[in-house]
């Protein structure tokens, strides 16, 4: 199971969070940046079919009223309006131009490409009237007719599609605002994330050392008191708590049987003064020798009570030898 509250793991954490934002935010802008440059071609595009269906009927009606047979520039708009439209129909690989990024461009290209189908017509008509049978007048003049009021139609779709156009573009920019305006509201989050994390565990190896300084300038080694963290406190710090808890639990363990041992060696030492002075009562009180005896006896009693006090106190003195031994095994074993 991985401990997420390790210091190392909340330092990865914050690192990895971090990297990824940043990542995602320069990622994410580069691209929305290439794509608005080929929105910028695709309006500069549909600009251009709106300029060129101007310029067809204005080469139409020039050709009409000065009885010209010049249609190079009017062909040359109309193939230009036909390249344009495919361009924003079915894209173009060479200049890095997609397909219709919406459904309703996509329609509103439809209707517009309606429209050119019939003001195509009525241009390669006025052209054919125009070179095979001029004296038609007033077909011609119907022609032209029809040429300007399909004209305005068609003008007015084309407008609309390059507002759709620039509307598109504009959310996207306004997407990339949005978008970095909320990374940085994350990154802000995130600092400030990561500045209480800092501060709880500056807060925490603070407390440890503060303990381990009290710990050092202890003279007093009787009762030592385990060290207490809290319960979010970072997996290194507990391990480091639970070895110095250990060691505590140890030292006082030892503390507890030499204060035992102590306590065992003074009885045993009152016992030994009560038998001297029963000894010297007994010497100095007894007349005849059935007394004696029976004193000598109580006497010998007291000195088999004591010697297995002795013998008691000897072990606990043996066991608080082996406790420290292995309170010091243990310091070695800390500091190497």
């Amino acid at each position: 199971m991985i401990k997420t509250n390790k210091i190392s793991t909340k330092i990865k954490f914050i690192g990895a969070i971090l990297i990824f934002l940043m990542a995602s935010v320069i990622g994410t802008t580069i691209y929305l940046n290439q794509q608005n440059i080929k929105d910028a071609l695709l309006i500069n595009i549909a600009g251009k079919q709106r300029m060129l269906t101007q310029k067809i009927a204005k080469n139409i009606f020039y050709v009409y009223y000065n009885n010209t047979h010049d249609f190079y520039e009017l062909n040359l708009a109309c193939d230009e309006f036909i390249e344009g439209l495919n361009t924003l129909r079915h894209g173009n690989h060479d200049k890095g131009i997609l397909v219709v990024p919406t459904y309703q461009i996509s329609n509103q290209l439809m209707e517009v490409g309606k429209l050119w189908e019939k003001f195509y017509e009525d241009v390669q008509n006025f052209k054919l009237i125009t070179n095979v049978t001029p004296e038609k007048k007033e077909e011609l003049e119907k022609i032209v007719v029809s040429i300007y009021k399909h004209n305005t139609i068609l003008l007015n779709n084309v407008d609309k599609l390059v507002t759709m156009y620039t509307n598109h573009s504009e959310d996207k920019t306004n997407f990339i605002k949005t978008f970095q305006y909320s990374s940085g509201a994350i990154l802000f989050l995130l600092f400030i994330y990561s500045l209480l994390q800092l501060k709880s565990i500056e807060s925490h190896v603070d407390s440890f050392m503060q303990y381990s300084k009290m710990l050092v300038n202890n003279e007093d080694i009787s009762s030592l008191i385990p060290l207490k963290l809290e319960a979010e406190s970072e997996s290194e710090i507990v391990e480091v708590s639970d070895t110095i808890n250990c060691f505590i639990k140890k030292i006082n363990s030892a503390m507890e049987y030499s204060n035992e041992a102590l306590l065992q060696s003074q009885k045993a030492s009152s016992k030994l003064e009560e038998l001297t002075d029963e000894f010297d009562t007994i010497l100095d009180e007894l007349k005849d020798k059935s007394l004696a005896s029976k004193h000598l006896n109580n006497s010998e009693d007291m000195v088999i009570e004591s010697t297995e006090e002795l013998i008691n106190s000897t072990k606990k003195l043996s066991n608080l030898k082996k406790e420290l031994d292995n309170l010091i095994k243990s310091c070695q074993e800390l500091k190497s």
